[in-house]
């Protein structure tokens, strides 16, 4: 080859390569990670999966000559395996963002390993509002609710209807604790007082030994510090010990549509409970809800599967406008700097700390007279202002938040 072949050849290969790297730029691979068969499972689970699956295809990327992958695996709520899991995820399949994420402790152990490889975490699950707090990093964002917001919008409103005293039955990990945690603080600083604090297993079966030491114990208030099948269980148990008709009020601090679905609403009617979503609230949740239901044998939307797409969708109008998935913290960035506005959690921003700012919803669950079709289950009492249902930015200690002030 003469020189003027050697010349010609290097003026192709930078266009060459630069035509490869945009070809590679514009794919994407997300990974759901949750419970999928046990206790967490009907508020994630398959459901999260399919909630993925519908912000692929309503994000339009596709069609705009994008390639879209979606994997998923379950971390049997043990934070090794999630560990484990995301690794292999992100060094061997080309992992860019990990999403859902369900259990505090995994959620909090994938959050470190994800900003260790500038990649994405999606935390629509996870409650533990160490998150956005002292375990923020410019690679995450919490999209659906945390324990704050919970402490914030039930605590506070029982405190003021008369429940001074309390008694925690808590979930011995991570998310119990905090929301035990940040329930406390709540209760206190309205002019309530502590009575005992017992941690249960997670997983766990038998309450009866702990709901009879919350009977002795005379507190106002028996606030349960879980969620899913340990919430459903504690709440059909104390039915048994007949705590909630008694002088003691049951407050269940987490509950989603799908522990109401379980409990049924006999033994659910009367609960207060705060989400950011809830299936039949308007016409742009029963919309999405409805083809959920279609892939799901019927079933409606968790407030968690709800962030899942949401945040997934938003997500991948990040990548578009920064054309590649490559850069995590760039995403998120750009998430950051671009308001949110979908038909789920309407419009809102993602906040410096990595907190999805969006109004919670105060819910009252309905007696079985008062449900009229499948999936009927909730009264809305009142709406919570993002700015008022979230921790202030100011008070979580994000390292974030500190370097920019």
């Amino acid at each position: 080859m003469n020189w003027r072949g050697v010349l010609r050849l290097g003026a192709v290969l930078p266009a060459v390569w630069a035509t490869a790297a945009l070809g590679a730029d514009k794919s994407v691979t997300i990974g759901v990670i949750n419970d999928q068969a046990s206790i967490y499972a009907d508020m994630g689970g398959p459901g999260s999966v399919a909630a993925a699956q519908l912000a692929i295809r309503d994000s339009g990327l596709e069609k705009k000559g994008w390639t879209i992958k979606l994997v998923s695996a379950d971390h049997q709520n043990k934070a090794d395996l999630a560990s484990s899991i995301v690794r292999t995820w992100l060094d061997t399949q080309g992992v860019d963002v990990v999403a859902d994420v369900t259990n505090s402790a995994a959620a909090l152990a994938v959050n470190q390993i994800v900003k260790d490889k500038n990649k994405v975490m999606l935390a629509s699950g996870p409650a533990v509002s160490d998150l956005t707090g002292k375990a923020c990093t410019p690679n995450t964002v919490h999209w659906t609710h945390d324990t704050w917001a919970f402490a914030n919008g039930i605590g506070k409103s029982v405190v003021q209807t008369g429940g001074k005293s309390w008694f925690f039955l808590t979930s011995d990990f991570a998310f119990g604790y905090a929301l035990e945690r940040d329930t406390e603080k709540m209760v206190l600083a309205n002019g309530g007082s502590m009575i005992v604090q017992v941690p249960h297993p997670n997983g766990n079966s038998d309450f009866s030994s702990y709901l009879l030491q919350a009977q002795a114990s005379k507190a106002d208030v028996v606030a349960l510090a879980n969620s899913g099948d340990d919430t459903v269980n504690s709440i059909k148990q104390a039915a048994e010990f007949n705590i909630n008709g008694s002088a003691q009020k049951l407050a269940g601090l987490l509950i989603y549509v799908t522990d109401v679905h379980s409990l049924g609403l006999k033994l659910a009617q009367g609960l207060m409970l705060v989400s950011p979503f809830y299936w039949d609230l308007n016409d742009g949740t029963r919309a999405f809800s409805e083809r959920f239901a279609a892939l799901r044998g019927g079933r409606k939307p968790s407030m968690v599967q709800a962030g899942v797409y949401a945040s997934i969708l938003h997500y991948l109008k990040a990548v578009e406008a920064t054309g590649s998935a490559e850069n995590g913290a760039a995403v998120v960035q750009k998430m950051k700097d671009t308001p949110t506005d979908d038909p789920l959690f309407g419009k809102g921003y993602v906040r410096a700390d990595g907190r999805k700012m969006h109004p919670m919803f105060l819910f009252e669950v309905k007696k079985p007279s008062q449900s009229k079709y499948p999936w009927d289950y909730y009264t809305f009492k009142a709406e919570i202002p993002a700015e008022i249902a979230f921790r202030p930015l100011d008070e979580g200690n994000c390292p974030l938040v500190q370097k920019s002030n």
